[in-house]
């Protein structure tokens, strides 16, 4: 939709009038350029060359320059420039590796003027000086940069930038002599006109390839890049040593910049991908955009501000087939629908909270934070009335902790001590849990403890101490093992239960026998003032049975076991009998003994109880190890809740499948970037490296699969390395010979990404200590870091 905002911009001679306005191309634009007057616009791409006029409602086609019988790969322009001192003289870069100048003066059709075929592959960039009429530069994708004088057939220069493509190349608006060249390897590189042999200066700019360079128009030492890194770099190079001095962060590769005339500090960029919109960045203020344009719907392919001293109208040209002209006053403000307020912990536990003034205004207790500790002085710039938007001033408030009170040595020595793997998982948690306590971490040091019960295997309660414990106790002679226990008390034969309602048999057992007891309330049975013990058990038959022993006055010989038949009525006979506890026979038949008395001995089954009888093992030594899953899944939720994401990382990684299945995927993914992020923030490389190995989360994993490639220049003739040896394919040289040295490294290697030398790790760094300059002596400033 059209905007009917209008702006009306007197300039010296010139009066620029319009409004936001577009129009429908007949095919998709690579790139677009105005005239010195700011009258009209040429756009040219892979199917279109065409000229419009600027009118102050519209855009008019003035020109076709798309013409001739046999439209060759000429007409196929990735980049297009119109001659800021003559209005007749565009040059354009051909996709088969061409450059072309075209005069607009020509009484033909035809408007062709000279052909320049001296590169071997696609033509990037093409620049006119901005103070020579006939000198035009060229970069390619054939790593070369040719300068041309066009009264001349040939260029008259030839530069290598030693690598493998050439993204711009761009005049300095105040240096004559100088030009600046953005290659795809992250370098930029420097150059005088007059020494074609060798660059002046030489940078790393971006990691990945530098797509855009552009030179302020008022100060001449700032150079603006933009790179695939999806960041935009100012540089000052006035110095000996470039310095990086604003980095603003975009959300795509930046394929094009420019300056804002008349703004020191803002640029206008557009993405190479993803990304459609235009946005003007106030260098300053580098994470969000000053102003967006937001009109196309494909990606934006080429900005310029209409005229070099008005700052309010900008043109560009999209791969959705439109041409637009931007007003300023049109543009949307993010920062309007950004969230004012921020918070943040910081390293050390400190919390910062930044926002409004008029949210602090009343209280008078604030203190202004002056950074006194950890942080630097903030300083915060007051609205300027005469910006087209005025600047949101912001107060910021530091709580901060005492220095100790929160320390993190606790974390960062229980992730380098932790074993996740490798071991039993009982060893693990006893191991963790020694760490654990011995850094005062108690609950966590417990919590270990309890998941080595839980989930490891403890085996059956030693039979040794179980017998033990029952002879102290008077009662059951000891035995080597349970199944010797459970075969003396007769686990294959049984008593039928009888149902006498006169009979109240009262059967005791020690009260201080410290074998298993029943509940509480069970202690006592019917019509006895005894506290009773009873023996569990499993046994393979039909009921379980619970049987009780008279452990008093256990004699010392043993007799033959015989049932009493004065006991109870039976209802029919027992078959089979078998041995008996010998204790028990001498009691029977002991003259002493009354009949109550024989009642007691006597294993007689309670009817009130449905119990198992002894029998191997004696009763289960553990529950079923997902029987706490619920419990665990809770506590690692607590632990996580709590921050403690560490701790909740290393159980999922020790238990392993036996908890995993209760926390969904989301969840698990969470804690394991919340716990990597906390590790790589400690510099803990190595404990991170082996938790992302060790997650079983597709997307966690997939941190150590992103594979890693190393381009690698040869030192002698600054070509890439294809081949997998040492080797150049192209100068038979060994790329690995050490600049101090001159020997052939073998072993660890390290070389400067600027000019491709190296040498011995040990020589090298010697030789920074004395001098910054290439100890091969291309004079290139290297630096170890």
């Amino acid at each position: 939709m059209e905007k009917m905002a209008r702006v009306t911009t007197a300039l010296s001679g010139t009066t620029i009038t319009g409004r936001t306005m577009f129009y429908h191309l007949d095919a998709p634009a690579n790139a677009i350029s105005v005239c010195r007057d700011a009258a009209q616009v040429v756009v040219a791409g892979r199917n279109i060359f065409k000229i419009y006029s600027i009118e102050e409602e519209q855009f008019v086609e003035k020109a076709n320059l798309r013409v001739g019988r046999k439209l060759s790969l000429n007409f196929s322009c990735a980049d297009v420039v119109w001659h800021q001192m003559d209005d007749n003289l565009l040059a354009t870069a051909a996709t088969n590796g061409a450059v072309v100048t075209w005069n607009l003066g020509k009484q033909s059709r035809n408007k062709q003027d000279q052909l320049f075929t001296e590169h071997k592959r696609t033509v990037n960039k093409v620049c006119f000086h901005p103070n020579e009429v006939h000198m035009l530069l060229s970069g390619s994708q054939d790593g070369y940069m040719k300068c041309f004088d066009l009264r001349k057939r040939e260029s008259v220069s030839t530069f290598s930038g030693q690598s493998e493509s050439v993204r711009d190349v761009q005049f300095s608006v105040r240096d004559y002599f100088t030009f600046a060249a953005s290659f795809e390897n992250g370098n930029v590189q420097l150059w005088d006109m007059r020494r074609p042999d060798r660059y002046d200066r030489m940078f790393t700019a971006h990691n990945g390839p530098v797509f855009c360079c552009d030179w302020h128009p008022d100060d001449k030492g700032w150079l603006a890049t933009g790179g695939r890194d999806k960041m935009v770099k100012v540089w000052d190079v006035s110095t000996t040593k470039t310095k990086e001095i604003y980095c603003v962060q975009t959300i795509a590769s930046v394929a094009r910049v420019k300056w804002r005339p008349e703004m020191k500090y803002h640029l206008a960029t557009c993405s190479m991908m993803v990304d459609h919109n235009i946005y003007v960045w106030d260098i300053r203020r580098p994470y969000i955009p000053f102003g967006m344009f937001e009109e196309h719907k494909d990606v934006t392919t080429g900005i310029v501000w209409r005229h070099i001293h008005d700052p309010y109208y900008l043109l560009s040209g999209s791969k959705d087939s439109t041409l637009y002209q931007h007003m300023f006053n049109d543009a949307s403000r993010p920062v309007d629908r950004a969230n004012p307020e921020g918070l943040c912990y910081g390293l050390f536990g400190d919390l910062a909270f930044a926002g409004k003034d008029s949210m602090f205004g009343s209280d008078s207790n604030r203190k202004t934070y002056g950074g006194e500790r950890r942080y630097p002085i903030f300083f915060f710039k007051k609205p300027d009335l005469s910006e087209q938007f005025a600047n949101v001033s912001s107060a910021l408030n530091v709580f901060e902790t005492e220095l100790g009170s929160n320390s993190m040595d606790w974390f960062v020595n229980m992730a380098q001590q932790y074993i996740l793997t490798g071991r039993s998982l009982a060893d693990l948690c006893d191991h963790n849990a020694k760490i654990a306590k011995e850094l005062y971490r108690y609950q966590v040091a417990q919590t270990w403890t309890m998941l080595r019960i839980v989930y490891s295997n403890p085996g059956a309660i030693s039979s040794v101490n179980l017998n033990q414990s029952i002879g102290k106790s008077g009662g059951l002679p000891l035995m080597n093992s349970l199944k010797e226990l459970s075969v003396a008390l007769g686990n294959e034969t049984r008593l039928e239960r009888g149902k006498a309602e006169n009979r109240q048999e009262i059967n005791h057992l020690d009260s201080s026998n410290p074998l298993i007891t029943a509940n509480e309330e069970n202690e006592e049975t019917e019509g006895s003032d005894v506290p009773a013990d009873y023996l569990f058990g499993d046994v393979e038959g039909d009921e379980d049975d619970l049987y009780m022993v008279d452990h008093e006055n256990a004699p010392a010989e043993e007799h033959e076991y015989i049932l009493p038949q004065e006991a109870f009525q039976l209802r029919h006979e027992i078959i089979d009998n078998p041995s008996a506890p010998d204790h028990l026979q001498d009691k029977v038949e002991s003259p002493h003994v009354s009949g109550n008395e024989a009642e007691t001995v006597c294993l007689t089954p309670i009817e009130s109880f449905s119990l198992m009888s002894i029998s191997q093992p004696l009763y289960d030594a553990y529950l079923p190890a997902d029987y706490f899953n619920s419990l665990v899944k809770d506590m690692l939720h607590y632990y996580a809740e709590q921050g403690d994401v560490q701790m909740a990382v290393s159980v999922l990684i020790v238990l392993g499948d036996r908890i995993r299945k209760e926390i969904d995927e989301q969840t698990q993914e969470h804690w394991y970037t919340s716990y990597i992020d906390l590790l790589q923030r400690f510099k803990l490389w190595n404990v991170s490296n082996e938790v992302i190995k060790l997650s079983t989360c597709s997307s966690i994993n997939c941190f150590n699969q992103a594979s890693t490639t190393l381009h690698i220049n040869c030192s002698n003739c600054k070509r890439p390395m294809s081949s997998k040896g040492w080797i150049c394919d192209r100068c038979r040289q060994c790329a690995s010979m050490c600049a101090v040295c001159h020997q052939v490294v073998k072993g660890l290697f390290v070389w400067c990404q600027g000019c491709s030398h190296g040498g011995h790790l040990e020589h090298i760094m010697n030789w920074l200590k004395t001098s910054s300059h290439c100890p091969a002596g291309c004079g290139h400033l290297c630096e170890y870091t």
